[in-house]
């Protein structure tokens, strides 16, 4: 593929070279290579430049040695684009295949408390897929909770800080039954899911406490309380006008915001 344009420039050249010397032969080859390979012609015209001596080679040029020297003039520029196009490239660092720790050294005194480590800690990849699961599926939370108990109340941290539990994840999913699956197991309540239940005394309660809660975060950074609010539905209503009325921000539709039932459809009996 690297040859195709510079071959097409060969056959082009090939028939005029049965009686022409060696310096006009060369010189249009290379004129032709240049040309397929979309580089600058040469410019012999130019003023106030050093001219090239010419070799000083007579008689005439066959048609075999020409194939020869065309031959070798492509394999060497299809050798370049080669070399070129494996050269890697400053401007596009490697992806992680997965999750990579930031490189850290204390510069403050170590403290004095000395973790035992008696217990090897669970695997990230094992808290990872509890995290994931507990955004959309009950029947796999539940049996890699069954798995592993002490994953009920994991964190995943995607990055930069950014962590979240199985219970964060159904919660800001308006998964329901995965979170009162979660809180049935002793998974911690926090003021997130409280928004997403509807649990309006909990979700005052904690206001009461800290009113500056009212602007928290949640998980990836952007999953505030109106919207767990809005992903509770019709449950979370009063919750949501309770948040509006302490600070009322504009409400947009959400991709994955549950859809309220269509009171038309009859429900089976």
């Amino acid at each position: 593929r690297y040859c195709q344009p510079l071959v097409a420039a060969a056959e082009a050249v090939l028939p005029s070279f049965c009686d022409v010397t060696l310096p006009s032969a060369l010189e249009t080859v290379a004129d032709k290579v240049k040309m397929s390979c979309h580089l600058s012609p040469r410019h012999p015209e130019r003023k106030n430049s050093v001219m090239r001596k010419e070799p000083v080679i007579s008689g005439s040029f066959s048609r075999r040695s020409m194939t020869t020297l065309t031959a070798g003039l492509l394999l060497g520029c299809a050798a370049d684009l080669k070399a070129a196009e494996d050269e890697p490239k400053a401007d596009s660092p490697k992806v992680p295949d997965g999750p990579t720790e930031a490189a850290f050294e204390r510069d403050y005194p170590e403290p004095s408390f000395k973790p035992s480590w008696k217990k090897p800690q669970i695997s990230r990849l094992l808290v990872q897929d509890f995290v994931n699961y507990a955004h959309s599926e009950l029947d796999m939370t539940k049996t890699l909770l069954e798995k592993e108990p002490m994953l009920i109340n994991a964190v995943m941290d995607w990055g930069g800080g950014d962590w979240e539990s199985g219970l964060g994840g159904a919660s800001h999913m308006g998964r329901k039954d995965i979170v009162a699956f979660l809180l049935e197991k002793g998974a911690r309540i926090d003021i997130f899911c409280a928004a997403m239940m509807g649990m309006l005394d909990a979700l005052k309660a904690f206001l009461t406490l800290e009113p500056k809660l009212i602007d928290a975060r949640g998980p990836h950074g952007f999953f505030n309380l109106h919207v767990h609010a809005q992903m509770g539905g019709k449950d979370a209503e009063g919750v949501l006008e309770y948040l509006q009325s302490i600070k009322k921000i504009e409400l947009k539709t959400l991709p994955f915001q549950p859809k309220p039932a269509d009171p038309s459809e009859k429900k089976p009996e």
